[in-house]
C-alpha cells in the first residue's frame, strides 16, 4: 500500500483547485487540536483537584484508623500499638480520642469535634506541624496556665479568639449525660491555630492533649482508636485488610478512602464522564474530516477513475482517503496534545490562573497530567478520526470509472 500513502500525502500537500477545500482541511486539523487540548487540560485539572484534596485529607487524618468494634474505646492501647507497628508497611501509630463537644468564648459559642492527641506521635502520622499557622503545635502547658488547645482558623475567627485567649469546652458524650451528671466543663487557652485548607476541618476541629480529653470525656485509661501512617497511602486499603486479619476480632481497620468514599466516588464518576462529554468536541471536528474527504472525493473523481483503469483495486482507492483522514487526525492529535501539555506546564509552573481562596480551599488552579489520561485522549482522538474516514473512503471505492470518464 505504498502508493496509497504516497498519493494521500500528495493530495494533502498539493494546491487544490478550490481554496475552500484547503480551508476545510485546516479547520478539521484545528478542530482536532482544540478538542484534544481541551481534553488534556480538563482531565489534568480534575486530576490536580483530586490529588490536592487527597493530600489535604491525609495531612489531617491517618492513612489507616483502628477502632474497637464492640466497646466504647480501647483499653490496653499500648500493647495494641506494639502489635500494629509489627506490620512492615506501618510507619507510625498515634492514639486519639474523638468526640463532639460545645465550645464557648467571650464572644460566641459553637459545636465542635474534639480530637485528643499526643502531639509528638500525631506529628509522625499526619502533617500537624505543617498546618499550624500561628502558635505552637506541641501544646505545651505552662505552670498555672489553662490547658492548651488548638483550633481551625475559621473556628478561631468565628469565636473571635487569639493566641492566649481562654475558651470553655462542654463534653457532649452521651454516657455522662444519661447518668444524670451535668456536662463536664474544662477551661482551655488557645496555643495554636491551624489551617488545612479543608473547610470541614478548619471550621469545626479542635485538638487537645490526650490526657485532657480522657478527663473531659470520662475515659480514664482509654482511647477511641489509633491513626496509622503507612509507606504507600495508595495501598492503605489493602494494608487495612491485612491488619484486620491479624488483629483480635474486636478491632477493625478502615482506610482514608473509605472515610471519604462518597467524595472520591463522585470524583471518579466525574472524570469518566468528562472524558465522554469532552470527546464530543473531537466528534464535532470529525464531521469536518468527513466533509473534507467527501469534497476531496468529488474533486478527485477523474484521478480516481484513472487509478481504477490502471488496475488499482477498490480497497486501494479506499486506503488513499482513509490515510488522508488519518494524517489529519494524527497531526491534529499530536499538536493538540502538545498544546494541552504546554498549557498545563505553564499553569503548574507559573500559576497563571488563580482562584478566590474564600470560595475554594486553594488559591490556585492545580493541574496534574497523568500518562494514562494522555494515552486515553490520544486513543479517543485517533479512533474518532479513523471512524470519520470510513464513509468517504467507501464512497470513493464505489465510483465507476466508465461513468466518470464518459463526460471528461
Amino acid at each position: 500500500m505504498g502508493y496509497a500513502s504516497f498519493i494521500a500525502r500528495r493530495y494533502l500537500r498539493s494546491k487544490q483547485r478550490h481554496g475552500f477545500l484547503s480551508l476545510i482541511t485546516l479547520i478539521s486539523v484545528l478542530g482536532i487540536i482544540v478538542g484534544t487540548a481541551a481534553l488534556i487540560i480538563a482531565l489534568a485539572m480534575m486530576k490536580g483537584f483530586e490529588l490536592e484534596v487527597k493530600s489535604r485529607i491525609v495531612g489531617t487524618t491517618g492513612h489507616v484508623t483502628i477502632y474497637n468494634r464492640f466497646a466504647d474505646g480501647i483499653t490496653d492501647y499500648e500493647g495494641l500499638k506494639d502489635q500494629l507497628l509489627e506490620h512492615p508497611s506501618v510507619t507510625g501509630a498515634a492514639p486519639f480520642i474523638y468526640y463532639k463537644a460545645a465550645i464557648s468564648s467571650a464572644d460566641d459559642n459553637d459545636g465542635v469535634i474534639v480530637r485528643g492527641i499526643v502531639p509528638e506521635a500525631e506529628a509522625r502520622v499526619t502533617r500537624l506541624e505543617e498546618s499550624v499557622q500561628y502558635g505552637d503545635w506541641r501544646m505545651v502547658r505552662d505552670s498555672g496556665a489553662a490547658r492548651p488547645i488548638m483550633m481551625g482558623i475559621i473556628l478561631a475567627e468565628r469565636l473571635n479568639v487569639a493566641l492566649g485567649d481562654e475558651v470553655v469546652l462542654y463534653s457532649l458524650r452521651g454516657e455522662a449525660l444519661t447518668e444524670g451528671q451535668p456536662p463536664r466543663i474544662m477551661k482551655f487557652a488557645l496555643t495554636g491555630v491551624f489551617e488545612t485548607g479543608m473547610y470541614e476541618y478548619d471550621a469545626s476541629l479542635c485538638y487537645i492533649r490526650l490526657q485532657d480529653a480522657q478527663s473531659l470525656f470520662l475515659l480514664p485509661d482509654r482511647i477511641t482508636g489509633y491513626q496509622l501512617s503507612v509507606d504507600d497511602w495508595d495501598k492503605a486499603g489493602a494494608i487495612a485488610e491485612e491488619l484486620a486479619e491479624t488483629l483480635d476480632p474486636q478491632f477493625y481497620a478502615t482506610d482514608w478512602t473509605q472515610m471519604h468514599k462518597n467524595l472520591f466516588g463522585w470524583m471518579e464518576i466525574e472524570r469518566r464522564w468528562a472524558l465522554v462529554a469532552l470527546s464530543l468536541i473531537i466528534a464535532v471536528a470529525a464531521f469536518n474530516i468527513v466533509s473534507t474527504l467527501i469534497m476531496a472525493v468529488i474533486d478527485k473523481r477523474r484521478e480516481i477513475a484513472v487509478l481504477k483503469t490502471m488496475g488499482v483495486p477498490a480497497r486501494g482507492i479506499s486506503a488513499i482517503f482513509q490515510l488522508q483522514g488519518a494524517i489529519i487526525g494524527i497531526v491534529g492529535t499530536v499538536f493538540g496534545i502538545s498544546l494541552g501539555l504546554v498549557i498545563c506546564w505553564l499553569q503548574q509552573t507559573f500559576s497563571l490562573v488563580s482562584l478566590p481562596p474564600e470560595i475554594y480551599f486553594i488559591d490556585f488552579l492545580p493541574v496534574r497530567v497523568a500518562l494514562f489520561d494522555v494515552l486515553a485522549v490520544a486513543g479517543v482522538s485517533l479512533l474518532i478520526s479513523f471512524l470519520a474516514t470510513i464513509y468517504p473512503s467507501r464512497r470513493a471505492a464505489r465510483l465507476y470509472p466508465v461513468e466518470i470518464l464518459r463526460y471528461e
